[in-house]
């Protein structure tokens, strides 16, 4: 059976192609399908191809794959990709809160002193396959909500202060990684996860 990707392998192809067939990658590794060697190797081609042709070779022998076509039916859903507007949120003696479907950046920070702070990404899209969440909570709270499908990363520290990470853990081949890094000091921050939404390309965003 053809798609369209197998029709034109001319077709250039997008940073997007790129992330998805490097995920189908780490995903063949993870499960002691490829060699780290030769993980490095590949992902050195993945990333260095041009055009769909160029991606054929470095997945069409992984079982459940057949090169470029299948790395772009990893379950992204449309959730990678989008322009950022918002790079912060600020609470200072007060609250804020971030959620709906907005585009989160490469890098977003987040600042709760004497207030509090609500970071809801279930409903969003990213702008990069990675995404880094600086966070400070000095006497306050932030509260951070991360996909269902999203790999999860929590190296934050908790000084006189509380952290409860119980959203880190394993996405999906294709979702985004989020990495989350900060201090609570005489505060608190947890992360926890949500069901996930089919995220809308706007953009909303609550005071």
């Amino acid at each position: 059976m053809s798609d369209s990707h197998d029709q034109r392998p001319e077709l250039r192809i997008s940073d997007t192609d790129r992330d998805r067939a490097a995920e189908v990658l780490r995903e063949a590794h993870a499960h002691g399908r490829i060699t780290v060697d030769e993980l490095d190797e590949r992902l050195t081609s993945v990333y260095a191809a041009k055009t769909e042709a160029d991606l054929v070779p470095v997945t069409r022998d992984l079982p459940a794959t057949r090169g470029p076509a299948a790395a772009a039916m990893a379950p992204a859903r449309g959730r990678i990709g989008g322009t950022p507007r918002f790079r912060t949120s600020l609470a200072i003696l007060g609250g804020a809160s971030r959620n709906g479907a907005w585009v989160v950046p490469p890098e977003y920070k987040a600042v709760a002193t004497l207030g509090g702070i609500d970071l809801d990404m279930s409903n969003s899209a990213f702008a990069e396959a990675e995404t880094v969440i600086k966070v400070y909570a000095v006497l306050g709270g932030v509260e951070i909500t991360v996909p269902e499908d999203a790999e999860v990363d929590v190296g934050v520290v908790g000084v006189l202060g509380g952290v409860d990470n119980g959203g880190e853990g394993p996405g999906v081949p294709g979702g985004p990684r989020i990495r989350i890094v900060g201090v609570a000091v005489m505060g608190g921050i947890e992360v926890k996860r949500a069901k996930s939404k089919r995220p809308g390309r706007a953009e909303l965003s609550s005071s």
